[in-house]
């Protein structure tokens, strides 16, 4: 059995609606008052959990390191540092941002990309750790974050199979008892084709933990779909307006995507229910309107029931359909009315 994780009070796992993370990432454009203007349009779309990412340019990369040129990419010619330097979010920044999003209701958390981000984290009482798909092979972090006995969130893109469980490995042996493992692809946007939502089940299963999709698709339908498939946590990029701009705005969620994206997880995730046939109690009433079999016309005592005098219709207040062949040739005990559903006692 995979047990439910409590995060700052809020639970996750089968039995609960689906853990909705607003991921800001650098949407704030270098603005505190659009970084807490994006914590409260997360908590009135209905989001559990606002989710920053704790770095700075300098412990990213170097000056001159690399530019980016990959044809595919939203980011083709930046270098990568000044993309980081647009992108952070200054650490002066993070109390107030965790501060607002108490004071709405959520819980602000983050993904640190190195240890000193780690102890920054620490000093705020982030509740919980999100490790981006791009450091899941960072052991030294892993044992960092993993220490702090916080649960653990965990992305699982570009990585193989044995970078998978090697990181779980170190997790769990520096004493993370708390894990969620999130599909994710790794691409900026991710195309539907490669979201390959059936590796869920299978993570769930190999690994024994909660699972979730971390979704740079457009739209809410993948992340719908993963919840339907077992997901019980959903990441998507978020953001004011895409026509803002900003690193990350081109995938992001606007408000009532959002808010889309909470309403029909939520409903996905009701609609799973258990395995079930038979008539359910709120069927009963529609069970009238089933077909049963009527005196298509007036039939006369001792009359043959014929093709025409006897027809299957709704509602469902005589025999079943299945004795329709039985009953024809038999022959009426009394006068029958046209209109009158059958049963045994009238042949």
């Amino acid at each position: 059995m995979i047990n439910d994780i409590s995060i700052a009070g809020r639970m996750v796992g089968k039995g609960h609606k689906p853990f909705i993370i607003a991921e800001m990432s650098g949407n704030h454009n270098q603005s505190l008052e659009r970084a807490l203007a994006i914590v409260d349009a997360a908590a009135a779309s209905g989001a559990d959990a606002i989710k920053l990412q704790t770095y700075t340019a300098d412990t990213m990369t170097l000056p001159g390191a690399f530019t980016i040129k990959d044809e595919g990419s939203l980011w083709k010619g930046r270098e990568l540092y000044d993309l980081y330097q647009e992108a952070y979010t200054p650490w002066e920044w993070h109390q107030p941002i965790f501060d607002r999003a108490r004071e709405r209701g959520i819980i602000a958390f983050s993904s640190p990309f190195d240890e000193t981000a780690v102890e920054f984290l620490e000093s705020l009482e982030a509740p919980v750790y999100k490790i981006a798909s791009f450091e899941n092979t960072d052991h030294p972090l892993l044992r960092k974050v993993a220490a702090t006995g916080k649960p653990v969130i965990m992305s699982t893109g570009a990585a193989t199979v044995q970078e998978v469980a090697e990181a779980v490995q170190v997790l769990r042996e520096e004493g993370c008892l708390e894990l969620i493992l999130l599909k994710c692809t790794s691409t900026y946007p991710a195309s539907p084709e490669n979201t390959n939502l059936r590796t869920i089940p299978h993570l769930r299963e190999l690994y024994g933990v909660q699972v979730g999709l971390s979704d740079h698709t457009m739209g809410v339908g993948a992340s719908v779909a993963a919840v339907a498939l077992g997901a019980t946590v959903i990441e998507k990029h978020f953001t004011l307006s895409r026509a803002d701009g900003g690193v990350d705005s081109a995938f992001s969620l606007e408000p009532q995507e959002l808010n889309l994206l909470v309403v029909e997880s939520e409903r996905a995730w009701q609609a799973l229910g258990h395995v079930q046939y038979g008539v359910q109690r709120d069927e009963e009433k529609s069970r009238l309107f089933k077909r049963s079999v009527y005196a298509a016309r007036d039939i006369k005592a001792g009359e043959a029931l014929t093709k025409e005098n006897i027809r299957v219709i709704r509602p469902g207040l005589g025999l079943a359909p299945k004795h329709y062949e039985e009953l024809l040739g038999m022959t009426a005990k009394k006068d029958i009315p046209a209109g009158t559903p059958f049963s045994w006692d009238l042949v």
